[in-house]
C-alpha cells in the first residue's frame, strides 16, 4: 500500500521527504499547523527552528485564549484528582469539549471523600446544550434572557456582590445557596465557548467568592493534544504556541503567528500540515506539505505522507485532563504507519547541513 506521494504519484517515504525538505529550503515564508503528541510537536518545533518557520496548532483559537489567560493574566486553579476529592459544587461554565463529558459524568457519579459526604450540586452558566452527557449531570442552568456565555457570567458576578442588573440570572437564588453552603465549589471552564474576557470574568468571580470563603477552576482545554503540545512549545523555547523563528530566535506574537490568518492573508508561501486526525486544508497559491493519515494524497498538496495516529496506531505521550499532566498512551491497534515524529526527522535529515533534530 503507497504510503507517500509528491504530487498524485506514489514515491517511497525518502523520496518524498526529500523533496519536502527541497520545499522547505526554497520557501521564503514556511508555517506549521500541527495537532499531534508530544513527540511529533518537539520534532515540528525543532525543524521549524531550522527553516525559519511560525508555527499554531490547528485550530489554535481557543488554545490561545487559554494561554492568554494563564500568561497574561493568572487565577485560581486546582487539579482534577483535588476536583474529585473536595469540589461539592461544580459550575459549569459554557460548553465543554466531549473529550471532557466523561470526566464530568464520573464527578456527578461520585462523592467528593473530602466534602464532607454530601452528593455534588452541578450548575451550568449559560450554555445552550443538549448534550447527552448533561442527563446524567443533571445541572441547574443559570441564564439571563437574550445574553450569551459572557453576558450570563458578568451578571453572576455582579449578582454574587450584590450590585444591580438589567436582567436577573435565572436560578441564582438556588446557586447563591449552594455556594453559601459550599465547602469547595469548583469551576469547569476552557477556552471553546469562552473568549478572554469572559475567562477573565470567571477568574474575577472566584476571586471574589475567595475574599469570603475559598473556591478554584479547572481547565478543561479545549484540545487535549494542544495543550500538551502548548507546553511542549514553552519548555523548548520558552515561549507557548504561536511561535516563530523567522529571525533566527524565537519570538511569541499570538495574532502575527496565527497561522490560519497568515495563509488567509498571503504572508506564507509553504504551509507544513502535521495531524493523522484532522482533514488537510489546502491553501490556494502555498505550497502544501501534507503528513496526515489516509491512502490517497491530498489533493492540491505538493507532498502527502501518510502517518499513523497517536495513541491508535502508534504508542505516544499526551496531555491528560484526567490526571492533570502528560501520561504514555499505548497504541488501540498498532499499524506499520510512521509517527509524525520519524517522518519529521527524515525530513530535516534531508535539509543542507543534513544534521538529525535533537528530539
Amino acid at each position: 500500500m503507497a504510503v507517500a506521494w509528491i504530487g498524485d504519484r506514489d514515491v517511497p517515504v525518502a523520496q518524498a521527504a526529500k523533496h519536502a525538505a527541497g520545499l522547505l529550503v526554497s520557501s521564503l515564508s514556511p508555517v506549521f499547523s500541527f495537532d499531534t503528541d508530544v513527540h511529533g510537536t518537539r520534532a515540528a518545533i525543532a525543524l521549524a527552528e531550522r527553516v525559519g518557520a511560525a508555527y499554531d496548532h490547528i485550530g489554535g483559537e481557543a488554545l490561545a485564549r487559554e494561554t492568554a489567560l494563564f500568561t497574561d493574566r493568572g487565577g485560581m486553579f486546582i487539579a482534577p484528582g483535588e476536583t474529585r476529592r473536595r469540589a461539592d459544587v461544580v459550575v459549569i461554565a459554557g460548553s465543554l469539549p466531549a473529550h471532557h463529558h466523561e470526566f464530568v459524568g464520573k464527578l456527578a457519579s461520585t462523592i467528593p471523600d473530602l466534602g464532607g459526604g454530601a452528593s455534588r450540586q452541578f450548575f451550568l452558566i449559560g450554555a445552550e446544550t443538549r448534550a447527552a452527557y448533561l442527563s446524567k449531570v443533571k445541572p441547574t442552568r443559570l441564564a439571563v434572557t437574550g445574553s450569551d456565555v459572557g453576558g450570563t457570567l458578568a451578571a453572576v458576578r455582579a449578582q454574587c456582590a450584590g450590585r444591580a442588573v438589567a436582567e436577573p440570572v435565572s436560578n441564582f437564588e438556588r446557586f447563591a445557596k449552594a455556594l453559601a453552603e459550599a465547602k469547595f465549589p469548583v469551576f469547569l471552564f476552557c477556552g471553546q465557548s469562552l473568549d478572554l474576557p469572559g475567562l477573565e470574568m470567571l477568574q474575577g468571580l472566584i476571586a471574589d467568592i475567595n475574599r469570603k470563603s475559598r473556591a478554584s477552576a479547572l481547565h478543561l482545554p479545549a484540545s487535549e493534544s494542544g495543550w500538551g503540545s502548548t507546553l511542549a512549545s514553552t519548555w523548548m523555547t520558552g515561549f507557548p504556541m504561536r511561535t516563530g523563528f523567522g529571525r533566527g530566535m524565537p519570538e511569541l506574537d499570538s495574532w502575527r503567528f496565527d497561522v490560519a490568518r497568515m495563509l488567509a492573508a498571503g504572508e506564507a508561501d509553504l504551509h507544513l500540515w502535521v495531524s493523522a486526525k484532522t482533514s488537510v486544508s489546502v491553501a490556494k497559491g502555498v505550497s502544501t506539505i501534507a503528513l496526515t493519515k489516509g491512502k490517497k494524497p491530498v489533493a492540491g498538496a505538493a507532498v502527502t505522507i501518510s502517518i499513523g495516529e497517536p495513541g491508535v496506531d502508534r504508542d505516544a505521550v499526551a496531555w491528560s485532563s484526567r490526571i492533570g499532566t502528560l501520561a504514555a498512551v499505548k497504541a488501540q491497534a498498532a499499524t506499520d504507519l510512521p509517527d509524525a515524529a520519524s517522518v519529521l526527522r527524515l525530513i530535516a535529515e534531508h535539509l543542507p547541513d543534513g544534521k538529525a533534530l535533537p528530539c
